[in-house]
C-alpha cells in the first residue's frame, strides 16, 4: 500500500540483560521486532479490545445470574409462582444453551463474531427487560429459553475470536482478564441488587404489581436496558481481525498479524516449548519451529483465515466432532462446572440462611466478596500458567482449592455463620480457575481457526452443569443449609479431579508416542508431514472411507457420502499431524 512503511518479523538486538527483565510474552517478541513496536500493539490490545470484550461477557454473566438476585427479592412470591419454578427456569435455560452450543459457535464461525454476537446480545437484552411483565409461569420459561438459545455459543465464539488477536502464551493472562467477568459479574450482580433493593424498598409488599415498581423489576429493566446498549457498541468497536483494527497504526497491523501466523506456525513442531529443559533448549526449540526466521505476509487463503473471525469448512466440522479428545476434556468440564453455575446464580439463596433476618439488600451485598476472590485466584492462576507454558497443573491445583472449600462448607454446623462464610470464600476462590484454562489448553493445542471455533462449541457442553446445580440446589435443601447439594459438588469436583489426571497421563503419553514415530522417519517424511500432513503413517479415519465407497451408489444418502469425500480428502492437518506435540 502506498504511503505505508513496509515491515518484517527479523530478530533484534535488545540487551539479553532488558529482554529478561521483560514478561514472558515481551522477552520472546522482543528477540523479533522493535520492542516499542510490540509494547505499543499489545498495550492497544489489551486497553480497547480486550476491556470492551470483558465488558460484553460482564452482561452475559449478569444476564444469566439476575434470576437469582431476584429471587432473593421475593420475585417468584411476588407473581403467585412457587419457588421451584425458578429452579425449573434456570434448568430450562441451560438445557437450550447447553445444546445449542455447537450450533452458536458454528454460526458465530460463519457469520462473524462483529454481526452475530451484538446481534444475539441486543436480542437476549429486551428479553432480560420483558421480565418486568412476566405474570405466569409459561412467560417465565419462555424468557429464560430464548435467553439460553441467544447466548448459546456467545463464549465460545468470543474466546475464538480473542484468540486472533493474542499469541499461544499471552493467551491465558488474557483469558483470565475476559472469563474472570462472570466472577466480578457475580460481584457486581450482588452489588447493584444491593443498590437496588435498598433504594427501592418492598414496603407495600401484598398491593397488586401495577401499583408500584417493585425491587426486581427495577434489576431486570436496568441490566436489559444496560446489555442493549453494549450490544449496539459492539457493532462499531470490533474488528473483524487485527488487519481491519481502527486502532492499529498499518505498520501495528502488520507487525499485529504476523506475530499470530508465526505463533501458529510453531504449533506444528516437532517438539514442545513447555517440556524444554534449559534456555539453550528453547532456543534450540524456536529454531526447529521456524520462529527465528522472518516472518512473511499472509498470502494464503490459508494464512487470511487464520486471522479473520470468519470462515468454515467441512474438515473443521468432521475433525471437531470425531476428535477423542474433547469429549474426554468435556467430561471433566462439566463436572468441574457444577460450583460455577450452582453460586453464579444460587449463592444469594445459599447466603441467605448465615443472616439473622431475611434482608435481600445484605444478602446480595455478601455475594460480592466470594466471587471476587475467585476473579484475583483467577488471574494470578493465569499468570503462573502463560509464565510457565503449562495448563492442566493449574486447573488441578484450582479444583484441589474447591475440594478444601466444599469439605469445610459441608461439615461445619450451619451455626458457625463466619466459618462457613469464610469457607465459602475458599470454595469460590478456586471456582472459576479450570474452565478458561481448558479453554487456553483447547485454543493453544488448535492451529486451525475453524475447528477451533468448533471444539470450543462442544467443550460449551460443559455449561451442562447449569442444569445439575438448577436440580442439586433445589429449595427443600434449603433449611439444613443446602449440605446434600454441597456434598454431590465435592463427588463432581472430584471426579473431575481424576479425569484431569487421567487427561494428562492421556497426553504425554500421545507425545511419547509421535516422537518415538518421527524418529523412525527420514528427513523427507518428516518434512513432508510438518508441510502437507502426509507422512507415511497410516490414514486415519478410514471407516469413513469405506462409508464414502458404499454410499457412493446411494442417491438418498449420495450427498452425505459427497461431503464426507470432501472433509476426509488430504493429509492430516493441524493437531492431527504427527510432528504435533500437544502442550500440557
Amino acid at each position: 500500500m502506498a504511503g505505508e512503511q513496509a515491515f518484517e518479523l527479523t530478530e533484534a538486538s535488545p540487551s539479553q540483560a532488558s529482554v529478561r527483565a521483560m514478561p514472558p510474552e515481551d522477552a520472546e517478541e522482543a528477540r523479533f521486532a522493535d520492542p516499542h513496536l510490540h509494547r505499543r500493539t499489545l498495550l492497544k490490545l489489551d486497553c480497547l479490545l480486550l476491556p470492551f470484550l470483558a465488558l460484553l461477557f460482564l452482561f452475559n454473566a449478569l444476564d444469566k445470574a439476575n434470576i437469582g438476585n431476584a429471587e432473593s427479592a421475593h420475585f417468584t412470591s411476588d407473581i403467585g409462582l412457587n419457588k421451584g419454578d425458578v429452579n425449573t427456569a434456570v434448568a430450562l435455560f441451560f438445557a437450550f444453551f447447553v445444546a445449542l452450543q455447537p450450533v452458536g459457535a458454528a454460526l458465530g464461525r460463519r457469520y462473524g463474531m462483529v454481526l452475530w454476537v451484538p446481534s444475539c446480545m441486543l436480542l437476549w437484552g429486551i428479553s432480560t427487560a420483558l421480565h418486568i411483565w412476566v405474570r405466569a409461569r409459561w412467560q417465565l420459561y419462555t424468557l429464560r429459553i430464548i435467553i439460553g438459545c441467544l447466548e448459546a455459543g456467545f463464549y465460545p465464539v468470543t474466546v475464538a475470536y480473542l484468540s486472533l488477536f493474542y499469541t499461544r502464551f499471552e493467551f491465558g493472562r488474557r483469558l483470565s482478564l475476559f472469563y474472570g467477568q462472570a466472577a466480578v459479574g457475580g460481584a457486581l450482580g450482588g452489588i447493584i441488587s444491593y443498590v437496588v433493593f435498598s433504594r427501592f424498598h418492598d414496603e407495600n409488599k401484598g398491593a397488586e404489581l401495577n401499583t408500584k415498581w417493585r425491587p426486581w423489576q427495577v434489576l431486570f429493566l436496568l441490566e436489559g436496558c444496560l446489555t442493549v446498549i453494549v450490544a449496539f457498541m459492539g457493532y462499531f468497536w470490533l474488528p473483524h481481525s487485527v488487519e481491519t483494527a481502527w486502532f492499529l497504526t498499518p505498520q501495528e497491523r502488520q507487525y499485529a498479524s504476523l506475530r499470530v501466523i508465526r505463533d501458529r506456525d510453531g504449533q506444528n513442531a516437532s517438539a514442545s516449548l513447555s517440556q524444554a529443559d534449559t534456555e539453550e533448549e528453547r532456543d534450540y526449540d524456536d529454531e526447529s519451529r521456524g520462529l527465528l526466521n522472518p516472518a512473511k505476509p499472509p498470502t494464503s487463503a490459508q494464512e487470511r483465515d487464520t486471522l479473520d473471525d470468519r470462515g468454515l469448512s467441512p474438515r473443521d466440522i468432521f475433525s471437531a466432532v470425531f476428535n477423542t479428545k474433547i469429549w474426554h476434556i468435556l467430561g471433566c468440564n462439566v463436572l468441574s462446572a457444577v460450583p460455577v453455575y450452582a453460586f453464579s446464580v444460587f449463592l444469594p439463596l445459599v447466603l441467605a440462611p448465615l443472616t439473622k433476618r431475611s434482608n435481600p439488600a445484605l444478602v446480595n451485598l455478601l455475594t460480592a466478596p466470594p466471587h471476587l476472590c475467585g476473579a484475583i485466584t483467577l488471574f494470578f492462576a493465569a499468570r503462573y500458567s502463560d509464565k510457565n507454558r503449562i495448563r492442566l497443573v493449574p486447573v488441578m491445583s484450582g479444583l484441589a482449592t474447591m475440594v478444601v472449600g466444599l469439605i469445610f462448607v459441608a461439615i461445619l454446623p450451619t451455626t458457625w455463620t463466619i466459618a462457613r462464610y469464610l469457607a465459602l470464600n475458599v470454595l469460590l476462590s478456586g471456582t472459576y480457575v479450570a474452565s478458561p484454562l481448558t479453554v487456553a489448553w483447547i485454543s493453544g493445542n488448535t492451529p486451525s481457526p475453524g475447528k477451533r471455533a468448533l471444539l470450543l462449541g462442544i467443550n460449551g457442553w460443559g455449561n451442562l452443569a447449569g442444569v445439575f446445580s438448577a436440580m442439586l440446589f433445589r429449595p427443600k435443601y434449603a433449611e439444613s443449609g443446602y449440605i446434600v447439594p454441597f456434598w454431590w459438588t465435592l463427588a463432581c469436583v472430584a471426579f473431575s479431579a481424576l479425569g484431569y489426571v487421567l487427561f494428562l497421563r492421556r497426553l504425554k503419553a500421545e507425545n511419547a508416542r509421535r516422537k518415538s514415530t518421527l524418529m523412525r522417519w527420514s528427513a523427507e517424511d518428516v518434512e513432508n508431514e510438518k508441510t502437507n500432513g502426509t507422512g507415511p503413517s497410516p490414514q486415519e479415519h478410514q471407516w469413513a472411507k469405506r462409508f464414502i465407497n458404499v454410499m457412493a451408489h446411494n442417491s438418498k444418502l449420495k450427498w452425505l457420502s459427497l461431503w464426507l469425500e470432501r472433509a476426509t480428502q488430504g493429509g492430516r492437518e493441524g493437531d492431527e499431524k504427527m510432528t504435533f506435540i500437544y502442550g500440557l
